[in-house]
Formats: structure tokens, C-alpha cells, sequence
């Protein structure tokens, strides 16, 4: 009789063929940022590039047409191939090397789209060398890269927390110079964007979305390799921070260690750029565990805001500047543009108010009421996410001990086992804060492409539908030039009457939507 051998293993199943359409959209997205990139090496913003006062005089310029033609054509390339898999990459894996792929060109072009991050080099200058960046602007301080700072920014003090200030500060001392500076500000910039990238995948599994749609749409948009990888934006530090804690508070809700941890990450994401802060109340509701009433709340709610004040307070401390950042926030309205909702409709009353022969200096009223509905608005959103966790503390209760094929309906759906009660929980949680970002971008007073990337990530994670943010977010990849000129400076009147259409059109058809959801 013969001995059996060893147990034989299946044979491995090959992982499915990629789509020739998914095969093709990589390599069309990466032929468009290597444009993007050679348009960075033409015109982009370079030290010794002055700042373009019109797209027809970046036009006449020596390289002007080859820079112009590159940038067009790269950017609808970049766009086309993104929004062609919107609904998800071929897998994760795919989606993670086609994003690095895509990025890797515009790692090593000059900065492009915005000369912000010659703001950070000489705000970080004027820190270094003992000056309070949150007192003067950085012509006042003599920081001598002034030439290559937006004349708009020249005088105003810093508009970011102490966190970004201390950063920019250490990138200037290790730097030895202006570009070791821009270098150094860009690994911060990409350090964020990794740290956002590894914090995906749970946060992915915690709301039962694809991770290989959400990696795709959060790390591959054309916004994303041109504003935070090339353009070194300190939003990508922000939207790292922010997701690790919540990915934290997803993973250990109740517990007060993790919580602490939590609230410190999400301060230090609000020390960068204050817009974060936004999404702390929707972090509280994701910290509760168990039933969420208003003692457990409290409970640990407290412990992520002590966490929170605690970086709060320690950062502004050991920079030395206390609380100055705040007062530097006025200043970040200065400029006024159409693709910030209100400033448009106050241009369009300030156009009308003409007619008649007035001057009703609408822009800083209309920015004023935007802020007050702002606040509203966060706190409906915040209501509306509490009630729904309510509803599904009622639906936990039904189906725990219940058989695995019971069914609880809630809301006219139904959800199969605890666990699936569990995901909903965290993607409310999570859906809230998407669209509390979503109004702060929309009602803030100012807008530029990259605050697109604020609520792009969290939406990934918890949006049902795509089109209604991806389209928006393909469109703002076409506002500026690869020499940071922004083209709604030359657009204003038709501009703000399309954005103040637009802004009517939708208010419209959800009026008509909530009246019909009452009807039924």
C-alpha cells in the first residue's frame, strides 16, 4: 500500500485581467502629467517667472503657446482619464501605483498652479529669523525671496496655525536656501498625502465602501498631483492629519486613550489649516460607544476635545506666537473671486445695484450672511447625523441576539447583522463631516481649486452618487495656469452671473426635491 504524499494546495487563482479601458486610462493620465509637468518646466512658477497679468501675455511670451498648449491638453488628459473610472479602479492595488504613477512626474516639476508655497518658504523665513509671522506681512519682515511672493500676500500676515508656521520654518533652516527650501516643503507636502493615502483603506472597510474606489478618486485627481504634490500645498499636511484621526476614532470609539490621540491628531490638523475644525463635532458623534445619548456624548466627545485643546494649546505654546493665528484668518478673504459662491452673488447685486446708479458694496454683506448660514448649516448637518445614529442605536437593539438572516428596517432599508449597523454608524458619522466640508467650501468667501480636496476624500469614503462632486472638482483642474494666474481674475462679470445662475438653478431643484420628499 502505498504512502500518501503531501496534501496537494490548489492551484493560485490569477488575479482577474485588467480592462483594456482601465489599461489605456493609465497610461493617457500619465502622458498628461508628464505634459503638466514639461508646462511646469516652460512657464510654470518658477524664481525668476514673473507673476502673468493675462493669459494673452503669457501667450506672447518666448515659450508662451508650447506652455499654454501643454497645460490645456495635459490637464484635459489628466481629467479625462481620472473621470473615466470614477466609479472605482480595476483594484486597489491598480488604483494605488497608477496614482503614484501619475504623481511621480509632477514630483520633480517646479511648483505649478500657485506660488503659494513661496508664502510658506518666506513666512517660515520670517519665523526662523525671530520675527512673528502672525504681526507683519513678509515684505515687512525682509524675507529675501520676496520678488516670488503673489503681490496680493506680500503684507498679510500668515493665515495658518502654528503647527505649518513651525514646519515651514524647519524646511527653511535645513533647506539652506530657497530651493532646498521649496524641496523640503514639498516632502512635507507628499509626507501628508502618504499619511492620508495609508489611512484610506480603513477608513474604507469602516464604511463598507470599495477601497479601490475610494483610493482612486482621493489620491489619482488632477487636483491632487498638481496643487498638493506640485503645487506643495500645506492642505495635503491637513487632510493627513485629519484622516488619521478619524480613522483612530473609527477604530477605538469610547476609549479614552485612543480618543486622546484622536483629538491631538485632529489639532494638529486644525493648527495647519483652521478649516478642519469643521469636522471635529462629527468626530464627537464617531466616539461614542454604544448608544449615543447625550452623558455618552459627553463622555467621549470630552475626551477627543481634550485631546484637541491639548495640541491646541501645546503647539501655540511652544511656538511662542499664543493664539495670533487666529486674528491672521481675517486676512484670508482678501481676495475676491466669482468661484466663491457668495462673492459672486455679490458681485452680481453690486452689478445690478449699478444700473440703477448705486454702489451697494454687496461682497462683504452677502460674505457675512454665507458665514451665519455656514454656521447653520453645520449645525442641521450635525443634528440630522445625530438623529440618524440614534435610529441606529433603535436597529442595533432589534437585531442583536436575533438569527443571522433577520432583517431590521430602518428608514425604509434593511440592515442584515450587527455589523452591518456598525458601518452604517461610522458612514454617517463620516457622510456628516464630507458635507460639513462640502458647505465650508461653498459658503466660505474664498475659493481655489485645491480646497476641493477638503471634502473630495471623505466623500470617496461615503458617497453613494459621484458625478455630483467629481464633475465639479474635474472643472476647478482648468482655473489656473501653470504660472499661478488664476483665470477667474479675468473672467469676473460672466463668471459670477454663471456661479449666481448656477447657485439659483440648484436651490431650485432642492426646494422641489424637499417638497415632493414630504409629499411622500
Amino acid at each position: 500500500m502505498t504512502a500518501p504524499g503531501p496534501p496537494v494546495s490548489p492551484p493560485a487563482v490569477p488575479p482577474p485581467p485588467v480592462p483594456l479601458a482601465a489599461s489605456g486610462g493609465r497610461y493617457v493620465g500619465l502622458a498628461g502629467a508628464v505634459l503638466l509637468a514639461v508646462a511646469g518646466y516652460l512657464g510654470g512658477v518658477l524664481p525668476d517667472v514673473p507673476l502673468g497679468v493675462t493669459p494673452a501675455s503669457i501667450w506672447r511670451a518666448p515659450d508662451g503657446p508650447a506652455t499654454l498648449t501643454c497645460w490645456l491638453v495635459g490637464t484635459a488628459l489628466l481629467v479625462g482619464a481620472w473621470w473615466s473610472l470614477r466609479d472605482g479602479a480595476p483594484s486597489t492595488r491598480w488604483a494605488y501605483v497608477t496614482a503614484g504613477l501619475w504623481a511621480l512626474p509632477l514630483l520633480f516639476a517646479p511648483p505649478l498652479g500657485s506660488r503659494d508655497v513661496y508664502s510658506y518658504a518666506c513666512q517660515g523665513w520670517t519665523y526662523a529669523h525671530g520675527v512673528d509671522p502672525y504681526a507683519v506681512g513678509v515684505a515687512a519682515a525682509g524675507c529675501p525671496w520676496l520678488d516670488t511672493v503673489a503681490p496680493i500676500w506680500r503684507d498679510t500676515p500668515a493665515p495658518y496655525g502654528p503647527v505649518f508656521v513651525l514646519l515651514a520654518a524647519l524646511a527653511v533652516s535645513l533647506g539652506g536656501g530657497l530651493t532646498g527650501t521649496l524641496v523640503l516643503l514639498r516632502v512635507i507636502a507628499v509626507a501628508g498625502l502618504l499619511l492620508a493615502a495609508l489611512c484610506l483603506p480603513g477608513l474604507a472597510r469602516a464604511t463598507g465602501t470599495p477601497t479601490r474606489r475610494a483610493a482612486w478618486l482621493a489620491l489619482a485627481g488632477p487636483l491632487v498631483g498638481v496643487h498638493l504634490v506640485a503645487g506643495a500645498h500645506n492642505d495635503a499636511v491637513m487632510l493627513g492629519l485629519l484622516l488619521c484621526g478619524l480613522l483612530v476614532v473609527i477604530r477605538r470609539p469610547g476609549w479614552p486613550p485612543a480618543l486622546l490621540l484622536a483629538g491631538a491628531l485632529l489639532g494638529l490638523a486644525v493648527t495647519v489649516k483652521a478649516s478642519a475644525v469643521v469636522v471635529v463635532p462629527f468626530a464627537a458623534l464617531a466616539a461614542v460607544r454604544g448608544r449615543h445619548t447625550v452623558r455618552a456624548l459627553l463622555r467621549d466627545g470630552g475626551w477627543l476635545a481634550g485631546g484637541l485643546l491639548g495640541a491646541v494649546l501645546v503647539t501655540s505654546a511652544v511656538s511662542g506666537l499664543g493664539f495670533g493665528w487666529v486674528g491672521g484668518l481675517t486676512h484670508s478673504g482678501d481676495s475676491e473671486q466669482w468661484t466663491s459662491p457668495p462673492t459672486a452673488v455679490g458681485f452680481v447685486v453690486d452689478y445690478a445695484g449699478a444700473l440703477v446708479g448705486r454702489d451697494p458694496q454687496a461682497v462683504p454683506v452677502i460674505r457675512a450672511v454665507a458665514l451665519l448660514l455656514l454656521a447653520g448649516v453645520l449645525v442641521v448637518l450635525w443634528w440630522r447625523s445625530w438623529r440618524a445614529l440614534r435610529q441606529l442605536d433603535d436597529a442595533r437593539r432589534r437585531v442583536a441576539g436575533a438569527p443571522d438572516d433577520d432583517r431590521a428596517p430602518l428608514g425604509g432599508r434593511a440592515l442584515v447583522k450587527p455589523a452591518r449597523v456598525e458601518v452604517a454608524g461610522s458612514r454617517v458619522a463620516l457622510r456628516g463631516a464630507a458635507l460639513a466640508l462640502v458647505a465650508t467650501v461653498v459658503l466660505s468667501p474664498v475659493f481655489h481649486p485645491w480646497y476641493a480636496t477638503w471634502p473630495l476624500a471623505l466623500l470617496a469614503l461615503t458617497a453613494t452618487r459621484t458625478t455630483w462632486f467629481v464633475l465639479p472638482t474635474a472643472a476647478a483642474a482648468f482655473l489656473a495656469l501653470p504660472d499661478g494666474t488664476n483665470l477667474a481674475r479675468f473672467t469676473k462679470a460672466p463668471g459670477a452671473l454663471a456661479t449666481t445662475a448656477l447657485l439659483l438653478a440648484v436651490l431650485l431643484r432642492a426646494a422641489r426635491a424637499a417638497r415632493a420628499a414630504r409629499r411622500r
